[in-house]
């Protein structure tokens, strides 16, 4: 049996008093179902890795120093603590 049919066969069960609020249901879902229809759709973003989303930043600590573990400086600073 279609849904339809089933549903016309429990509103000819129902009192003729209470056909009005099948109606009026009815109704609710047509006015719901266009409401849906005229919303925006949101677009969702596409997915971005992080290294895409914070490209901006990379290198901004970036600097002239050279690396400490080949700093000269560091280095004999290091020895002289070893000396003492």
């Amino acid at each position: 049996m279609l849904t339809l049919e089933i549903a016309i066969q429990k509103n000819r069960q129902l009192p003729p008093e209470q056909w009005q609020k099948v109606l009026e249901f009815i109704e609710f879902l047509e006015y719901q179902s266009s409401q849906q229809q005229k919303a925006p759709k949101t677009i969702e973003p596409p997915e971005v890795s992080f290294a895409e989303a914070a490209k901006e930043f990379m290198g901004c600590l970036d600097s002239n120093l050279e690396d400490l573990s080949h700093n000269p400086q560091l280095s004999a600073l290091e020895t002289g603590l070893k000396e003492t």
